[in-house]
């Protein structure tokens, strides 16, 4: 049994097989989820558990070279978008990943291209993410 990192073992099994440039998303809870993508649905109630929560556990376990976010983020949900940015800016190896911002319907079409789609319960508008995996050597 693990005791440490995520315990739960979509997630783990997926980023444990994520190469450099593979990408996960972590998405509210209504974000849509293309079929031929593998969704991992932690959505408990609305709220639960939250983006942050999500995104902090998933960055901890996981090399990030970049970040999409919607464009939408920065009018439609900046406490979000600050806590994100934040968020990266204060990691302990100080390396800041790239933050490409895109329309929201172009995420939700990059979602395509994602190994997984993480949704959480959270319910602002726009709390999506997709984080492209770096290279860890």
């Amino acid at each position: 049994m693990k005791k440490n990192g995520i315990l739960n073992s979509d997630i783990a099994r997926v980023l444990s097989y994520m190469g450099h440039t593979d990408r996960i998303c972590i998405g509210d809870c209504g974000l849509p989820v293309p079929d031929e993508t593998e969704r991992i649905d932690l959505a408990l109630r609305f709220g639960q558990p939250s983006f942050m929560d999500v995104l902090k556990e998933v960055a901890g376990d996981m090399k990030i070279e970049r970040i999409v976010l919607a464009e939408e983020m920065k009018e439609s949900n900046k406490a979000q978008l600050d806590q994100v940015l934040d968020f990266f800016e204060n990691q302990e190896t100080g390396f800041v990943p790239e933050v490409e911002y895109v329309s929201h319907e172009e995420l939700k079409k990059m979602t395509k291209d994602c190994k997984a789609v993480i949704r959480t319960g959270e319910t602002t508008p726009y709390s999506n993410i997709i984080l492209q995996s770096g290279c860890i050597f």
